[in-house]
């Protein structure tokens, strides 16, 4: 009997250890539920909830397979390897299966359950999956990990060149089993049930997930890089929460954007080089993840910024968690996101530099905050972005970049109607007025719309003045040649 453990790969198509498991005999699937790890990690209760709506999806896929999916809980991963190795015996098991996973709580759960079941001679297959290329096989000239996207990009070009990763054949239908599939529970304590609106807006299944990829690439990934920046327009894909949870992989995201461009990646449309340019932005932070451990740790990329005199501010903190900045491009990000789940990548790097630069409040604390609400947050990515942002990442923005929200707004919300959607309050408010209502004053209209919580040009000295101060700014900045 072979074992697949899923964990972030919740799909049947192209799923590497799955059809591996699956090539080597008859097959169960299992998932463990570890709410008290997820907690820990500050999973959000929309992502939790996509997951197990995303398992029933498979197990129906699975089950016309007759491939069994069992659910198993290990509260915390600690209960992992104890958990795997009893089943296993249950089943006399010869192999476990899994798809890697990189952050340095899931390496070390990982190595645990193997040691554990190699003790009892039951073999722990792990796979690439999750990545185009494998982390430690895209490196500088010195053997290094990439610290610039740009030079990174070059290298897995180059790689891409020579041989692009292959879409895996889903497994056949197999012979029943004497065992049955377990029921997938509708919740998991300590995770409330989102609201049917915002599950409405993230359907869970394969098929889903390939409808939003076909849409994207048949029609609008030519106007992705155009369209890309406008958080009122329909202009991204719409799958990354998909993508984050394995319902789709990257391998299958390449081929479609390929496909989209005569299969080339460097060249003609520029919307699908540019979109392709952002699957190998998630690769790069997932390797980064793997080269500099200490970002899994809370700890800045760039050493130097620990030394950062970040404000202890709670009541800023709690008007930018609360949408109530009195900024409308903020406000209105920060409902998007509460009411759905997600955030336009855009606005996400515009709230991210209010709080840390017009704010000087710690990026951890945003980070964090992102992660308790985003239906797609992903530690790489998240980490990675919010880094960027304060400047104290790989590849950051420099400290003196401090996007200005008003001309955000107005640059990419010319007319106001993100603004509009989500602060229905200032729906009466012109085109001109709608980015600084604090310019009208207590007008009729704004009345129950907040002041500005700060000022954005004493502010934006303040961040530069504290950045400044840093000893050494430069110590990680410069080329990986």
């Amino acid at each position: 009997m072979q074992l697949i453990w899923l964990r972030s790969d919740l799909r049947q198509h192209d799923n590497t250890a799955l059809a591996a498991a699956a090539a080597r005999g008859p097959t169960v699937a299992v998932y463990l539920l570890s709410p008290q790890q997820w907690l820990e990690h500050d999973d959000a209760a929309c992502k939790v909830d996509f997951w197990l709506r995303n398992l029933k999806e498979l197990s129906n896929s699975l089950g016309e397979l007759n491939i069994p999916l069992l659910i198993r809980t290990a509260n915390h991963w600690d209960q992992a390897p104890a958990e795997l190795l009893k089943l296993c015996r249950e089943l006399k098991v010869e192999a476990v299966h899994v798809n890697e996973e990189y952050g340095v709580h899931e390496s070390r759960r990982d190595a645990a359950v193997a040691e554990t079941l190699q003790a009892e001679g039951i073999e722990f297959h792990s796979y690439l999956d999750q990545l185009l290329f494998k982390p430690g096989t895209v490196l500088t000239k010195t053997d290094s990990y990439f610290k610039v996207f740009s030079q990174f990009r070059k290298v897995c070009y180059e790689r891409l060149h020579r041989s692009m990763p292959a879409l895996v054949k889903a497994p056949g239908k197999q012979a029943t089993l004497k065992v049955d599939s377990d029921p997938i529970p509708d919740s998991v304590k300590g995770f409330a049930t989102p609201s049917e609106s915002l599950q409405a807006l993230w359907p869970a299944g394969e098929e889903e997930a390939r409808r939003r990829l076909d849409t994207f690439t048949d029609a609008q990934i030519e106007y992705y890089k155009s369209e890309r920046d406008f958080p009122a327009k329909p202009g991204t894909s719409q799958l990354s929460a998909y993508l984050a949870a394995g319902v789709i992989s990257p391998r299958q995201c390449l081929h479609a954007a390929l496909q989209s461009n005569q299969g080339e990646f460097e060249s003609g449309n520029v919307g699908a080089v540019t979109w392709i340019n952002e699957l190998l932005w998630r690769e790069f932070y997932k390797h980064i993840l793997v080269g500099y451990p200490r970002v899994s740790r809370h700890r800045a990329f760039r050493p130097e910024t620990e030394a950062l005199a970040w404000r202890d501010a709670p009541e800023e903190l709690k008007a930018w968690q609360e949408a109530r900045t009195g900024l409308p491009i903020i406000d209105a990000a920060m409902r998007q996101l509460l009411e759905t789940g997600w955030m336009h990548n855009r606005l996400r790097m515009v709230v991210a530099m209010f709080l840390t630069k017009n704010l000087l409040i710690d990026w951890r604390e945003g980070e964090r905050f992102f992660m308790r609400h985003l239906i797609d947050g992903d530690l790489a990515a998240n980490n990675g972005g919010w880094q960027w942002s304060s400047s104290t990442g790989t590849d950051s923005a420099p400290y003196f970049r401090i996007f200005n929200p008003l001309s955000q707004s107005e640059k990419f919300d010319n007319e106001g109607l993100f603004i509009k959607h989500w602060l229905p309050e200032l729906a009466g408010l012109n085109k001109k007025e709608i980015h600084n209502p604090a310019n009208l004053g207590g007008l009729f209209g704004v009345a129950d719309y907040p002041s500005p919580i700060v000022n954005l040009s004493a502010s934006r000295e303040r961040a530069l003045a504290a950045f400044k101060s840093l000893p050494s700014r430069t110590a990680m900045e410069g080329s990986d040649e």
